[in-house]
């Protein structure tokens, strides 16, 4: 009968595994053949390893895993929602419950790769999902990924992603992980902070091993993968084994769940065959929406510009909320306040509260209302700033060439200088100006602005 039950739990968990799509996108039905394909391989297999587990925790229910001898009150189905909250897929179905309901602290994996030096608010859905674990009694494990990083995930990507130097991974390293404990709770009993060089460093032999445990025609259904196999881009070997790699990770930490966004579907899908290869009971799998960056356009990035990072001072990080595209509110309230914007406020009033309650939280409660008033006193009252950093220019031949200064003042090319020029972005001391070349007078101790938000006050040397 325990048999006959286990293969019955892992047929049905297995079909909602196979209902999302491989090719990365969760949220559309079809195009299943290579899941099915993939669980029917090991359909008898599963129902042997799955009866064996069940019989193990029949035998030994509530058992710690880790050395650890914590247990947890039941779970109840409020308790599952709860942490489900805001999530777009929990996966298998039914399997986030029945792990909770093992009575022990699940190990709850997050992994990040340090590619960039800062975290910014798209980082924060997903971290702030494993805070609400940290929160329920239960152990995140955050891996920060200073192996994977120096291959680079290939999620999204059109083309390999350029290697990063091993200074500039742990650089990047040390400020994600300062940046991350701005969501995340670092008491050591709550959580594991590890990198995964401490076992993707392995031998060739190991290499072997892991590579066996997938074929290359899983991995090229990938989306990322098949676009770039059918348009004739090539597609590196490194990238390849991103993802095994990854899946690695929940072997090493003996992950009972992984966070990720909706973009990391199919990794975190692999990660349960991985484990299952290595004699483990596969990981359940939640995903998060992916945070839309302040262009409206295109998922939070760095590399895109449109993002807001944790560590921004208070003046950018407000000044950045307050660019965010109106249609976007209703996604920015619920996946960074966890709750719904104001039906009172009009768009800009409420992205004045989500700008004041961000930087209260990633500063200070005081630093919210200094920046908000300077930010009015700027852009309402149309005041000059309190505090403007200054240049110096050196005149040339009795002329100050403006691309040239505002290429140094604002780190833009000399080209896109001249376009701001040309288009009618640049003032001094709020008067538009269009003149590439003007005399050392016209600029000596005026304010130089670019659009809204940049400003220099201008001093002529000598």
């Amino acid at each position: 009968m325990v048999e006959g039950l286990a293969i019955a739990w892992a047929q049905r968990h297995d079909d909602a595994a196979a209902s999302v799509i491989w090719r990365g996108d969760s949220r559309k039905p079809g195009k299943l053949g290579v899941a099915h394909r993939w669980l029917a391989r090991r359909d008898a297999h599963h129902g042997r390893q799955i009866t064996h587990n069940l019989r193990r925790q029949a035998g030994q229910k509530g058992a710690p895993q880790e050395g650890r001898s914590l247990a947890l009150p039941p779970v109840t189905i409020g308790d599952a929602e709860l942490l489900a909250k805001g999530a777009v897929d929990l996966l298998p179905d039914g399997e986030l419950e029945r792990k909770l309901a093992l009575g022990r602290p699940l190990r709850v994996k997050l992994g990040i790769d340090p590619t960039a030096p800062d975290i910014h608010l798209g980082h924060t859905v997903v971290l702030g999902k494993l805070r609400a674990f940290q929160d329920a009694g239960h152990v995140v494990v955050l891996i920060i990924g200073d192996f994977t990083a120096r291959i680079g995930d290939p999620t999204g990507r059109s083309e390999l992603r350029p290697m990063l130097s091993n200074e500039q991974i742990e650089e990047n390293a040390r400020t994600y992980q300062e940046q991350a404990f701005k969501v995340i709770d670092p008491d050591p009993e709550r959580l594991e902070l590890r990198r995964n060089s401490q076992w993707l460093d392995m031998d060739m032999a190991s290499l072997l091993a892991l590579a066996r445990t997938t074929t290359v025609g899983q991995l090229l259904e990938r989306d990322d993968f098949a676009r770039r196999r059918a348009s004739g881009a090539p597609i590196s070997v490194l990238e390849l084994l991103y993802p095994l790699m990854q899946g690695y990770d929940s072997v090493a930490v003996r992950s009972d769940l992984e966070l990720g966004g909706t973009d990391q579907t199919f990794n975190l899908l692999l990660g349960r065959e991985i484990q299952r290869a290595y004699g483990q009971e596969p990981q359940a799998v939640l995903t998060m929406p992916l945070l839309i960056g302040t262009d409206g356009k295109q998922k939070m990035s760095k590399s895109l510009d449109n993002q807001i990072g944790v560590a921004d001072p208070p003046d950018e990080i407000y000044g950045r909320t307050m660019s965010v595209p109106d249609a976007l509110l209703p996604s920015y309230f619920e996946l960074l306040l966890n709750r719904d914007p104001p039906v009172d406020l009009a768009p800009r009033d409420a992205k004045r509260l989500l700008a004041r309650e961000l930087v209260a939280r990633f500063h200070t409660p005081e630093a919210a209302a200094a920046t908000e008033a300077e930010w009015d006193r700027v852009f309402v009252n149309r005041s000059e700033p309190q505090d403007v950093k200054e240049l110096t220019v050196t005149p040339s031949e009795g002329k100050v060439h403006l691309p040239a200064v505002i290429a140094e003042a604002f780190n833009v090319s000399r080209s896109e200088a001249r376009r701001l020029l040309s288009s009618g972005a640049v003032h001094l001391d709020e008067e538009p100006v269009e003149d590439i070349d003007v005399s050392p007078d016209q600029i000596d101790g005026r304010v130089l602005r670019i659009g809204r938000r940049q400003f220099r006050r201008l001093r002529v040397s000598g």
